[in-house]
């Protein structure tokens, strides 16, 4: 009997200015007053006016916005980013983001930190970021694929920041338009987190203050759809207050990563990528250095492959799959009629003890666009 690995898929680290804290090094934030207590408290009184709340600490006033998320992360890491004041954007993460890459963390996000045109560049602290995300999910540990979080300026809706800088377009990254005074990314962090990597992001509520934007703006972010259009998007997602959903709220008003012409276009399907690339690996790993490259040792292989992917065909995760490992098809076939080719391949494959498999998904996105056309006859 073997229990493989779980990986946790709702982790968030928040890297902010702080009023008080160790620069760089990543604490365990188990509450808003956790988050206090390590960081400064969010709000204080106004010196000048006793009765009104000021920012204290923009890293503390994140993390009780990420708290605030309902359903919200798993676990949460505070990082004290150094040589910035307490209230500001962090200019330069570059240290904090070296201190979070052996975290088992999904979600990244810089606090009070958003994406404009300036900050976009080269250098620029939303750029390491994304630089982060896509290097630690490359070529870091088993299980950091993680992604990035940010927000645009309050009131932006031109999604051209992200467009127009060639590191930023990344599946790994997502981007929200806002109008609220509060830590817009941090909030989006907490309720993607709060999901399992299958559910679509589309109309998912966060807990935040926002106005909504108008149509206009919403066909600027998401470049306007006609009837019947598929969605289009600029990868730049939109707080909505859809009238439609009783009792109004704040909700996501798409699903998008920040690559909307790549394979991985929406948020759900970078996570269940992620999920199930890592479930198989941890159920594999055994096999190595015990099966071996014959026809019984691959069929076993298999099945072991079988038991992670039909639970998730039975749960409606996918649709189905096809597994393929080239080598057993060459060990099923009559020895007779093999080219010496496909013999060089079987020799091969046991003499350099590799086998090559390839895994197919059908992955079923839910739905994020309904047509309806009503005729009077």
């Amino acid at each position: 009997m073997f229990s493989p690995v779980v990986r946790a898929t709702g982790n968030v680290v928040v890297i902010g200015a702080a009023a008080s804290g160790t620069d760089n090094k990543p604490e365990a934030v188990t509450s808003p007053s956790a988050a206090a207590t390590l960081f400064g408290p969010a709000m204080v009184p106004d010196p000048a006016d006793p009765e009104r709340l000021t920012l204290n600490s923009a890293l503390t006033a994140a993390l009780v916005t990420l708290f605030g998320q309902s359903p919200g992360p798993a676990q949460v890491w505070g990082v004290k980013a150094a040589s910035t004041t307490a209230t500001e954007a962090v200019a330069d993460p570059t240290a904090a983001l070296s201190a979070v890459e052996e975290l088992d963390v999904q979600f990244v996000v810089i606090a009070r930190t958003p994406l404009t045109a300036a900050s976009g560049a080269t250098g620029g602290a939303i750029d390491k970021l994304a630089d982060h995300v896509a290097a630690v999910a490359t070529t870091g540990g088993e299980g950091k694929e993680r992604i990035g979080v940010a927000m645009l300026a309050k009131d932006d809706a031109d999604p051209t920041v992200v467009t127009g800088t060639g590191k930023l377009v990344s599946d790994r990254m997502v981007y929200i338009a806002h109008r609220s005074d509060d830590d817009a990314a941090a909030a989006v962090a907490g309720t993607i987190a709060g999901y399992p990597p299958h559910i679509s992001m589309l109309l998912k509520q966060v807990a935040i203050t926002s106005a909504p934007f108008s149509a206009a703006d919403i066909d600027r972010i998401n470049s306007s759809e006609s009837f019947g259009d598929p969605p289009k998007g600029n990868g730049v997602n939109w707080l909505a207050d859809p009238a439609l959903i009783p009792g109004g709220g704040i909700y996501l008003g798409e699903g998008y990563t920040g690559n909307p012409g790549g394979g991985m276009k929406f948020i759900d399907v970078r996570r269940t990528v992620d999920d199930i690339s890592f479930r198989l690996k941890a159920r594999l790993i055994r096999a190595i250095g015990r099966l071996r490259i014959s026809r019984t040792g691959l069929r076993a292989l298999v099945v072991q492959m079988e038991t992670v992917l039909d639970p998730l065909v039975r749960e409606e995760v996918i649709e189905g799959y096809t597994i393929d490992i080239p080598v057993l098809g060459l060990l099923d076939a009559d020895p007779a009629a093999l080219t010496p080719a496909q013999l060089q391949a079987i020799q091969n494959a046991q003499a350099d003890r590799i086998a090559e498999i390839l895994v197919s998904v059908d992955y079923a996105g839910a739905i994020h666009r309904i047509s309806l056309k009503l005729n009077f006859v």
